[in-house]
């Protein structure tokens, strides 16, 4: 019941407060995750545009964006990570200069996100209180398509928790409103969503107030709309008559008349064959795509599984030349890397084997491993809680090595290496690696996860390390990104979901 009308919320009425502003980046490439794929990156990302509009002052599309990353958060069931971003938000606001109408409507949408989640915990006690601030928070607002919103939401909460008598009154009260404005066609298609939702539910209460409720305004409603009718055509008739009385003394004007009638049925006509013509060509057009599409790629995969079939054929020849030959080795290490990338991008989706971790050491072991490898006078730090977790050691070793080791050599003398582990959650762990080197440039950023962009001399590197590594931290459920909040350096954050 409670889908239904946020259904109806969302498409039908459209009438949430909307900033007329333009959307950041970070808003649009959080939006352009599919949450189903990947919601650990969409979440992540609309948490990152919060923060970015929040120090831009653009407090209330800031708001949107935490609400979306809360709602991805209780996806997962991390209610606490939800609860505690909406009081963030809630804060951020209270601390913005907004008018007191603009902090009551940015407050509205926090708050309702609140109402939402406890009507899914079954929670009504909490739900109703809520709602109870709902309502002031929307007459302080004093802006109607709030009004209008808190309807809906009400009439959610009523029919969630069977309240069926007050879940009518709300929805008499949204027809009304409609019905005034003569938008009868959006009436009926909520009545017919709320009976068809009764039937799936077996709840024959709720279908019989229903139907009885929308006969009883379709009545009314056919009345009204055929007087409508019947005075707009009586109009149309005096309108008719009036023209013709002014024009009946003029037998020119009315062949005037009838040709330009007789051309535009003609212009009709034509339009009518060059639509279909278009419409046929873009059907024929949209099937042609369709196998383009197809065809694409079937040819993708197949050039995936070529380059894999070529470096392991590739393998045994090179095993035989001398690798301390930096070329050779190079080759070697090519070939290696891009079997490793083909392989991870096929098995993607197979579920990775964790095993119980012990952090602090497991850590302390890694930094170790560069020590001997960075510039005099860099301080190696770890920050680590002494706790176990479920982790995929050797996913997890290869990532960190990756990075501390880029740490290491971009990181100048007198510089920082660090490496921290947080728990963000009873299923949700980071790790972080930064450095306070000279950085990557923000229009490089999102390029140094794609693999095969740029041609490299292999000697120095083949550019697969990161994709890799990024490969990885998918299979695993988690993702590997660069704070772009980090100032003094590079930091890269590890994301597992457990």
């Amino acid at each position: 019941m409670k889908k239904v009308f946020i259904f109806l919320l969302s498409l039908l009425f459209c009438c949430g407060v909307v900033e007329a502003q333009e959307k950041s980046e970070l808003q649009k490439r959080a939006e352009a995750v599919d949450p189903g794929k990947n919601i650990a990156s969409a979440r992540s990302l609309y948490i990152h545009a919060f923060n970015d509009y929040y120090n831009k002052g653009q407090i209330h599309q800031g708001v949107e964006c935490a609400v979306k990353a809360a709602t991805l958060y209780y996806k997962e069931n991390f209610w606490k990570e939800a609860f505690d971003l909406l009081r963030r938000a809630d804060e951020t606001i209270n601390a913005g200069k907004q008018s007191a109408a603009e902090k009551a409507a940015s407050h509205y949408l926090c708050t309702k996100e609140r109402v939402q989640m406890y009507i899914k915990l079954r929670k009504s006690e909490s739900a109703k209180d809520q709602l109870n601030i709902l309502e002031s928070l929307a007459n302080q607002a004093n802006d109607e398509s709030v009004k209008n919103d808190l309807l809906y939401t009400k009439a959610i909460y009523y029919y969630t928790f069977g309240m069926n008598a007050q879940g009518n009154a709300v929805f008499k009260e949204m027809a009304d409103k409609l019905t005034a404005s003569k938008n009868y066609d959006k009436v009926d298609e909520v009545y017919q969503t709320l009976i068809a939702n009764g039937r799936k539910s077996n709840n024959a209460n709720l279908v019989a107030q229903s139907y009885s409720n929308y006969i009883a305004w379709k009545d009314s409603t056919d009345a009204m709309k055929h007087a409508d009718e019947i005075n707009a055509l009586k109009k149309q008739i005096a309108d008719n008559e009036a023209a013709i009385s002014e024009k009946d003394s003029s037998l020119t004007t009315r062949q005037v008349i009838i040709i330009g009638l007789c051309v535009l049925a003609a212009a009709l006509a034509a339009a009518l064959i060059i639509g279909a013509i278009v419409l046929l060509r873009f059907i024929l057009l949209t099937r042609k795509q369709k196998k383009v599409i197809k065809l694409a790629n079937e040819s993708n995969a197949l050039k995936a599984k070529f380059i894999s079939n070529i470096s392991a054929q590739l393998e045994p020849t090179l095993q035989k030349l001398d690798s301390r030959v930096p070329e050779v080795k190079a080759l070697l290490d090519f070939s290696s890397h891009v079997q490793t990338l083909s392989e991870l991008e096929n098995t993607v989706y197979d579920p990775a084997t964790l095993e119980d971790t012990p952090i602090h050491p497991f850590c302390e072991g890694l930094m170790e491993q560069i020590r001997d490898k960075v510039k005099s006078n860099v301080t190696l730090t770890v920050n680590a809680q002494k706790m176990s977790a479920m982790i995929h050691k050797e996913y997890v070793s290869h990532i960190l090595l990756h990075l501390l080791n880029n740490a290491a050599e971009y990181t100048p003398e007198g510089g920082t290496i660090c490496l921290e582990f947080k728990k963000r959650g009873p299923h949700t762990h980071q790790f972080l690696v930064s450095d306070t080197g000279a950085g990557i440039p923000e229009e490089k950023r999102e390029d140094v996860f794609k693999p095969f962009l740029e041609i490299h001399d292999l000697t120095t590197g083949d550019g697969l390390g990161l994709p890799i590594c990024k490969q990885m931290a998918l299979k695993m459920n988690g993702d590997l990104d660069i704070d772009p909040q980090f100032t003094r350096g590079t930091r890269f954050i590890l994301d597992l979901h457990v």
